[in-house]
Order: C-alpha cells, then sequence, then structure tokens
C-alpha cells in the first residue's frame, strides 16, 4: 500500500508484511522502485513468534500535519515515527495487547489479517485508532493519556457521553469491566477519521457511521 504526505504530494510511503516503511522522495525521483529512508523497529527475538510477521504488518500510515511525524498502525500497536530518525519509533502505544494470548483463536478465524486505520486529531496531539466489540481507542499525546470508548447506539443518542471501556484478563477483575472472553470480534471499528479543524470524530463500525463530537 502506498500513502502520500497530505502537505507535500512529493513525499509517500510503501508498507511490507514484515512491518517496514519505506519512505520515497519523488522529487528525487518518479519512479519509486528506491527508498530514501526506510523506518523499521528492531525485531526482538525473545518474543518471536508464528504471528510475528502477520501481527507487524502495517495496515495504515498517516503523516503529521507539520509533516515532521508520521504515524503508522500494525495488528497490535501504533507507532509514531520522526521522519528525521528511522532507527525506532519515538512513542508506542499499545491498543489491545490484551488479544497477544489470543492470536491463535483469532488466526483461525481470520481477524488477525483484519486491517485497521489510524488518524491524526487536532494539531498532531491525538491519535485515534479503531478495535473490536466496537471499541476505538484515542491517545493524548499532551498528557500522555489514553481512553477506550464503544461506539454504539446507547452513546450516539443526543446529550449521551462516550463512556470508558476497560477490557479485563484473568479470572480476578473489576466491576467495569468486560472480560476478553466476551469481545465480539464481528464487531470491529476499521474505519475512523477526525475532522482537521474542528473536534469531531467519525467511526465506522460495521454498516453504521457514528459521529462524536467534543467540547
Amino acid at each position: 500500500r502506498q500513502w502520500y504526505q497530505r502537505s507535500s504530494t512529493a513525499l509517500c510511503t510503501t508498507s511490507s508484511s514484515k512491518g517496514t516503511i519505506r519512505l520515497c522522495d519523488m522529487r528525487a525521483q518518479a519512479l519509486c522502485d528506491q527508498h530514501a529512508k526506510m523506518f523499521e523497529e528492531p525485531e526482538d527475538s525473545t518474543t518471536k513468534s508464528f504471528f510475528s510477521e502477520i501481527i507487524s504488518s502495517i495496515s495504515d500510515v498517516k503523516f503529521s500535519s507539520c509533516g515532521r511525524y508520521m504515524v503508522s498502525r500494525d495488528y497490535l500497536t501504533v507507532k509514531l515515527w520522526d521522519l528525521n530518525m528511522d532507527s525506532k519509533p519515538i512513542e508506542t502505544y499499545n491498543v489491545h495487547e490484551y488479544l497477544r494470548s489470543k492470536l491463535c483463536s483469532l488466526y483461525e478465524n481470520d481477524c488477525i489479517f483484519d486491517k485497521f486505520e489510524v488518524v491524526w486529531g487536532g494539531p498532531s496531539n491525538s491519535i485515534l485508532t479503531g478495535s473490536y466489540n466496537n471499541f476505538f481507542r484515542i491517545f493524548d499525546r499532551t498528557n500522555n493519556k489514553d481512553a477506550c470508548f464503544e461506539a454504539s447506539r446507547e452513546s450516539a443518542k443526543p446529550k449521551a457521553q462516550l463512556k470508558h471501556c476497560k477490557v479485563g484478563v484473568g479470572p480476578k477483575r473489576r466491576k467495569d469491566e468486560i472480560s476478553v472472553e466476551m469481545l465480539d470480534f464481528n464487531h470491529k471499528i476499521l474505519h475512523a477519521h477526525w475532522h482537521p479543524t474542528d473536534n469531531v470524530i467519525a467511526v465506522a463500525a460495521t454498516n453504521n457511521l457514528y459521529l462524536f463530537t467534543g467540547k
């Protein structure tokens, strides 16, 4: 797949199934058969498994409005890259790490091949991406916080407020947590968009489109 930088169509990226991102500058050459930079996180040999290459496959890349950064989404994480530093991401966010123990089941039902989008919010201070059970997660880079919400008919009612969602792992979990065993993998948010100037987001959940606005 290819992604272009909105502020300068001369820059574009391509990705591979192994998690590498190649940055191409078409001002140097129109044919993108050679890259200007390659962004790749060193592989941790201690966590390598049969699923390593599958979950590291890049499903989406977005450039920041300032053109300095880009954000990428693989199956389990969101990574933030500085275009001036290609050795490793400067920030990594876990989207649904609690699914790592479920990779075998997700492989059998083909969910592991789902392609989630990732979007910037505001002046590149926030990042939004989707998950299962109609959950979507927002990462606030300014306060170093993240929150998980559910797109549902209840949350879409007038004057309704989004409630935080938490997923519990193991036999002991809090009352406000949903068990990972209860997640609905048929309901997922693969596509999302954040208005470039207003605090309005749109998420697509199965055959429904939800719009949320914040103060």
